[in-house]
């Protein structure tokens, strides 16, 4: 079929808008229309760097919409069905097999080849190969296909155009609180940076009844925002002293700190401003950077810092959670999302890296 898609065909480069087309779903595969999809900085990462995902290609990974058709094998979903689409996995390995697929030992197969682990791609210009299957989805586009492990059914009476980030960004961020930190109430919790990944840890730490939330960034704007979804304290790093603001409202230390800046300077402080059994969890990949930690400060305090992917989420448990609190009014991850017509892509992710967006979220055509 005939799909519309985004493409990445250089780097650094904007992305062009291209007629492509899709083949049909295969046995394990399912045919997903795209109704909106979020833009996550790893898009962007992998746009503007060579050597992770091959171009030309398809990206985007945050998406949602309505399956449209699906394989012989596939039982989850059906025709009509609304889905939030998330990272995929390979469903065999020891991680998968024990419920960790966000640690799937294929992931780099699964989320950068660009390809089906066969070898090949859903999406062709004429007799051009374009890659697919960025994060099991490529839902940069109108229509993706995804397989039966990344879709998760959703409830229908909740706008499926907001849907999209819960597939990455905001259960990353929130799944890091509640399901890799564990909050407890009454905790002492810092979040450095609240893009969305850091303000979606905020909501989540609010949730968990933490009594202390400090929230680090460079732009008032967000401050703002973090204080009005649950912050305690904000800091701005560009106008204070950040860790003389931490120890002078939380003089005994964090007991967690959750960082999205990947900034190595930032994280030796804040490990250093841990109490003892504290916990910091780093979400930021920071490509080919070396963290020194002191062994004796972590050893005798009994401290960890700790890689977080995904939030430690199980996408079919964690997403519906995520949509009930919505629906409830207790996490309101709306308030993050500006939405962009499909054909104002490369706005919407120049109003990202700007800070004029928290989370643009891509909206395709009715039609």
């Amino acid at each position: 079929m005939e799909i519309t898609a985004a493409v990445c065909r250089e780097t650094q480069q904007p992305f062009s808008l291209e007629k492509l087309a899709l083949e049909a779903p295969r046995p394990n595969e399912v045919l997903v229309k795209i109704v909106a999809t979020g833009i996550c900085h790893t898009d962007v990462n992998m746009r503007n760097t060579d050597g992770f995902t091959p171009k030309p290609t398809v990206l985007g990974h945050e998406g949602a919409g309505i399956v449209e058709k699906v394989g012989d094998s596939v039982k989850k979903v059906k025709p009509g069905d609304p889905v939030v689409i998330t990272f995929d996995s390979c469903g065999n390995c020891l991680s998968c097999i024990q419920g960790d697929a966000a640690y799937c030992q294929y992931l780099g197969r699964h989320a950068f080849s660009g390809k089906r682990i066969d070898g090949t791609t859903s999406l062709r210009k004429g007799s051009e190969q374009i890659h697919s299957h960025f994060f099991g989805q490529s839902s940069f586009a109108t229509y993706s296909i995804c397989t039966e492990r990344n879709v998760i059914p959703v409830d229908s009476s909740v706008p499926l155009e907001l849907l999209g980030p819960l597939g990455c960004g905001i259960q990353t961020g929130a799944s890091t609180v509640i399901n890799a930190l564990k909050v407890r109430a009454g905790s002492k919790i810092g979040v450095l940076g609240v893009g969305s990944v850091g303000m979606a840890s905020v909501m989540a730490a609010h949730l968990c009844g933490a009594a202390t939330i400090i929230a680090l960034d460079t732009q008032a704007s967000r401050l703002a925002l973090a204080k009005e979804l649950g912050a305690t304290h904000t800091i701005n790093g560009s106008e204070e002293d950040t860790f003389a603001r931490i120890r002078e409202i939380a003089p005994q230390g964090l007991n967690y700190v959750v960082d999205t800046t990947g900034h190595l300077g930032i994280i030796k402080e804040a490990v250093g401003h841990m109490t003892p059994r504290g916990v910091c969890a780093l979400i930021n990949t920071a490509k080919g950077a070396d963290a020194h930690i002191n062994i004796l400060q972590m050893v005798l305090g009994g401290r960890t810092v700790r890689g977080v992917h995904q939030g430690d989420s199980v996408p079919d448990i964690f997403i519906p959670q995520m949509i009930e609190l919505y629906k409830q009014g207790r996490f309101p991850f709306d308030r993050l999302i500006r939405f962009y017509d499909f054909a104002d892509i490369n706005q919407a992710v120049e109003d990202m890296e700007s800070g004029v967006a928290i989370k643009p979220v891509i909206r395709m055509p009715l039609t």
